[in-house]
């Protein structure tokens, strides 16, 4: 697989390069292997439960973990390949996450994501590379930008993990996934140039300039074929299995296409994921949505363990490369860009929020003033993670002319080090700073649960009034059902949203039409809310959720004759 480098698959054919040169991620058999992964299940489990016991988020455990496995001594070396994570991890780690994602929220946060996402990346990229080469004597300046594309992007797992449990506001958690979804292809890209002039010697400007382009919109392009395509199969299939089955190969069968035509897979992805999300609702029934979301959740979080614990058990390869240079140097030298990595962010958050305010009336009028607090959060969410240290293995071993790539060890431990320096120290601190700043969530998506839940009951007895009238239905079955809809309104008038979708009821088939009737109308008016923007989805798939239990129900009840 490839970095997406370019359109002519000049990034493809290096990275072709690299990873032929790579040694297998573990000396031995075919048992040794089944072995690793039996054992690094068994590590996610007990490492998820201590996470849970000791309220530590699990990415930071799943990595602390990794590094001790890794000082056991007589265990078998294990390296992580880098397109076992561009091609078997990162697409469906990035597939539910904008599978999920509100486009409603995604697209008026558009302005700050992207300044995080591109500006911010590039601008590490620039400091860190300026920086890496003065501070390492004989690092050239197109490897030390490389290190500063490699570690530009920040992982945002842990770091939403920690903010949803928390509940600060919808828009910082929005904010923060949002550049998750993006920062990976532009810090792929940003590495593509550093690559390229440094095993080519040579750069300019313009190409890479119009090469950037090219391979975002070529990557986005790729990601909405894909997911139409996708997205048009499936809805002319009712089968739970086969859909899920389609919608696990859609994040591959995009990042595939997309590397391939050498344009951004990651934004293939993230684009084809974005676009079935919004298209859910509309292609898939009650039965799939039931199915699919916790086969994609424990997917979701069986990858992410592996990948982290994997991160820790790096730790010998790293330092195994670092033979006969002096360690308290490299420390050094490793803390010091780690500090700026923090401190870069912090210093970007601010200005990007508040200058474009000062120069623009119409973002004044469009958006409110964010809190200093708040932004505080976003600054200091920067962990980085797996896409980082997998950019770092896929360097080349060596360069056009066959001498070897200058620094590849080191930025290889300077990678792992920010890696470790940022995910444990800023993820372990990360909920205290919360606390103490007294940031707290906003409200607003339980406001827009119980007015879209007011509105779609609201509907429900609309059409019910409408049945009512019909003298082909008895008139006890309309009651019956218009009950459960009125006591549901007295709650959700009062502030208390019902805990149960329906009440139980003896069945008949007549009342299943009903009830089934009514659950239709529900379910088109949350559509509707969400298509015009007046609920985002996070609210809409909540609501869903709960009229596809309430759908379920009514199958597993046996038919009674009235």
């Amino acid at each position: 697989m490839g970095l997406g480098l370019g359109p002519r698959g000049r990034a493809i054919r290096l990275v072709e390069v690299c990873i032929s040169q790579q040694p297998n991620y573990i000396r031995g058999g075919m048992e040794h292997r089944i072995d690793l992964l039996l054992g690094l299940l068994v590590a996610v489990a007990a490492l998820a439960l201590l996470a849970q016991k000791i309220k530590v988020p699990y990415p930071i455990l799943f990595v602390i973990g990794g590094l001790l496995i890794a000082l056991i001594p007589g265990l078998p070396r294990i390296q992580l390949q880098p397109e076992l994570v561009f091609f078997l991890f990162l697409p469906p780690l990035l597939f539910p996450s904008a599978l999920f994602t509100s486009w409603r929220d995604f697209y008026a946060s558009i302005r700050p994501i992207s300044l995080l996402a591109v500006g911010l990346v590039l601008f590490t990229t620039l400091i860190v590379g300026y920086l890496a080469h003065y501070l390492v004597p004989g690092l050239p300046l197109a490897a030390a930008f490389a290190l500063g594309a490699i570690i530009s992007p920040p992982d945002a797992v842990a770091a939403t993990a920690i903010t949803q449990r928390l509940g600060v506001p919808r828009r910082v958690v929005t904010i923060l996934e949002g550049e998750s979804l993006v920062n990976d292809a532009s810090a792929l890209v940003a590495l593509r140039f550093a690559i390229a002039a440094m095993v080519t010697g040579s750069f300019s400007l313009a190409s890479a300039g119009l090469s950037f382009v090219i391979v975002g919109i070529g990557g986005i392009a790729i990601g909405l074929a894909i997911g139409w395509l996708s997205s048009w199969v499936q809805k002319y299939i009712d089968d739970p299995p086969i859909q899920i089955t389609i919608s696990l190969l859609t994040p591959f069968a995009a990042y595939v296409a997309a590397e391939r035509l050498g344009v951004s897979g990651v934004l293939a992805v993230v684009t084809a994921g974005l676009f079935i999300g919004w298209r859910a609702p509309e292609i898939t029934n009650a039965r799939m949505r039931l199915q699919a979301y916790p086969v994609w959740e424990m997917i979701v979080f069986l990858l992410n363990g592996i990948v982290f614990i994997l991160i820790g058990l790096q730790l010998p390869e790293v330092l195994k490369g670092l033979e006969g240079q002096s360690l308290p140097r490299l420390c050094w030298q490793a803390f010091v860009i780690s500090v700026v990595v923090i401190l870069i962010r912090i210093l970007w958050v601010y200005p990007a929020a508040y200058l474009p305010r000062l120069l623009s009336k119409k973002i004044r009028e469009r958006e409110s003033d964010p809190t200093w607090r708040n932004l505080m959060v976003v600054a200091w969410t920067g962990m980085r993670g797996v896409v980082s240290l997998a950019a770092a293995l896929a360097l080349p071993f060596t360069l056009a002319n066959g001498a070897p790539f200058p620094g590849r060890n080191l930025i290889l431990f300077f990678t792992f080090s920010v890696i470790l320096a940022t995910l444990v120290f800023q993820g372990l601190t990360l909920p205290f700073l919360i606390r103490w700043l007294g940031v707290h969530g906003d409200g607003e998506s339980q406001r827009e649960e119980r007015e879209a839940r007011l509105r779609a009951n609201q509907a429900a007895l609309a059409r019910l009034k409408e049945l009512g009238e019909q003298d082909s239905i008895p008139e006890e079955l309309i009651q019956r059902l218009r009950v459960e809809y009125e006591d549901r309104l007295r709650e959700l008038e009062v502030c208390e949203l019902s805990q149960s979708a329906e009440a139980h009821v003896s069945p008949s088939t007549p009342y299943k039409r009903l009830q089934q009737e009514a659950l239709v109308v529900e379910r088109n008016t949350i559509l509707q809310l969400r298509n015009e923007r007046v609920i985002n989805d996070e609210v809409m798939r909540r609501i869903e959720h709960d009229l596809d239990l309430a759908e379920a129900r009514l199958r597993l009840e046996p038919n009674a004759s009235h």
